[in-house]
């Protein structure tokens, strides 16, 4: 396979550790880019080729649906893969948030959800968008609880909020300053942005992040952001942290072939 890898050049400097936790990929917002996805899976395992370890795991940092076309087969594919392994962690994302909370019946939040790049993923369910456009919230609710899978459903729900790895923190949005990681609320972990992004603190351990678009990574003293707006920008970013290293990554969907969605991902399966 062409080599897909794009490595981002950062300065040298002290770094945390990841500890004796092995490798972790973490992966910034998908928002509906399956070609994306399975681009950063192949990219991940050329990686792996290249520095051969089985003590790895992928974390995706939230918003894997909304915005682009092909969100429910990012749930399928995602699910089959963690049916396989353990080595997928997936956090969820506001995003997600909205999705399940349209889905148990709110009203005013599934048309807000609609708004904000679910209508994006109603269609890729099967909602006719001019049908969808009109719809009443009411029936719109009604609609994915009768068309969304429940297996989807399941399956979102148990995204995490908060994952702990070395001197590493992995959340959507961010965490509230001074605040204990105990007592973070899961509103301001996938909500929130300036009280967290203008904060020059410490945190409990770096912070890693998507939610708030940048045109490249942004990595600060506190934390590092990986959302490079996949959706519109047609890049997905991730770091590999292992012990006290920390190397970036990105793809793009330049030369896309439909047949890369059928290679198999060997190398992901094992503990």
């Amino acid at each position: 396979m062409r080599n897909l890898l794009k490595w981002i050049s950062k300065p040298e400097r002290p770094r945390p550790s990841l500890g004796v936790e092995g490798r972790v990929y973490a992966v910034g917002d998908v928002h509906g880019r399956f070609d994306l996805f399975v681009r950063m899976l192949h990219a991940i395992g050329q990686d792996i080729s290249l520095r051969p370890t089985n003590a790895f795991r992928i974390v995706f940092l939230g918003d894997l649906i909304d915005r682009g076309p092909q969100s429910s087969k990012i749930i399928t594919l995602a699910q089959a893969l963690s049916q396989c392994t353990s080595k997928f962690r997936f956090l969820k994302g506001n995003h997600e948030e909205l999705f399940l909370r349209a889905l148990q019946g709110e009203v005013r939040v599934a048309e807000f959800f609609y708004d904000i790049g679910g209508r994006e993923t109603l269609m890729s369910y099967g909602l006719d968008p001019a049908i969808g456009d009109s719809m009443p919230s009411e029936d719109l609710v009604e609609w994915m609880q009768n068309n969304v899978p429940l297996d989807h459903v399941e399956f979102i729900s148990g995204f995490s909020d908060l994952i702990e790895s070395g001197k590493y923190i992995f959340v959507h949005a961010g965490l509230r300053p001074n605040v204990p990681l105990d007592k973070q609320s899961a509103t301001d972990l996938r909500w929130i942005r300036s009280d967290f992004l203008q904060f020059q603190g410490n945190f409990p351990g770096i912070v890693v992040h998507g939610h708030s678009i940048t045109r490249e990574v942004e990595e600060k003293p506190n934390r590092i952001g990986l959302d490079t707006g996949a959706y519109f920008s047609g890049k997905l970013t991730a770091v590999a942290l292992e012990g006290d290293e920390r190397r970036f990554m990105s793809v793009s969907a330049e030369g896309w072939d439909e047949a890369e969605q059928e290679e198999e991902f060997s190398f992901i399966f094992g503990n």
